[in-house]
């Protein structure tokens, strides 16, 4: 398959920069950026197969069942379970039930859109950097670059808690890459 994503990702145009996930980091929460297009979605998993990661990724419950599930599983799709630990219990949280899949793997990295949408959103959704903090993984860079046909996983932060200092420095790394529709992106304007 790593031979493959790369030929596609070359027949394509794109190159990975070679060695760009940081050595050792077993697990993350990835950020995959900018997301605009649904052509993020290929190209994100042509890059993460290219590199050997083994990422995951959430989706609804409903989507890793029959007949859905013998597609998205085999792609990395993982349901967060929500349901009340006890009966007649409150319900966790989206940032629980991914802490918990941390909890229980040795070995994992979670790809997320902090966008949430396709469409353009001025502030990011903030639950994969309170994942990291939970579950006291760094969180990892992915990109796209449709400008320059790159891609990859360009910086490693270890979150400090200290949201705006952090976020600073997402939106930094962030600020130069090019999405395929430049009016869809946007950085989280809350940390400019």
């Amino acid at each position: 398959m790593h031979k493959i994503a790369l030929f596609l990702l070359k027949l394509h145009g794109w190159t990975i920069y070679p060695d760009t996930y940081p050595p050792g980091t077993l697990r993350s929460v990835m950020i995959a950026a900018p997301h605009t297009s649904n052509w993020d979605f290929y190209y994100m998993m042509l890059t993460f197969i290219g590199l050997k990661i083994p990422v995951r990724f959430t989706i609804k419950e409903s989507w890793t069942r029959f007949p859905f599930g013998l597609i998205t599983k085999p792609l990395g799709a993982i349901a967060i379970d929500r349901t009340p630990k006890t009966p007649g219990g409150e319900r966790p949280s989206y940032v629980e039930g991914m802490i918990d899949i941390f909890n229980k793997n040795e070995k994992m990295v979670v790809v997320v859109t902090p966008e949430g949408t396709r469409s353009l959103r001025t502030q990011w959704k903030r639950g994969f950097y309170f994942t990291a903090i939970g579950a006291k993984v760094p969180i990892t860079f992915g990109y796209l670059d449709f400008k320059l046909k790159r891609t990859g996983v360009g910086g490693i932060i270890h979150p400090t808690g200290d949201v705006e200092a952090d976020f600073k420095v997402i939106n930094a790394f962030y600020k130069d890459i090019h999405p395929k529709h430049e009016e869809k992106w946007s950085l989280d304007e809350r940390y400019s």
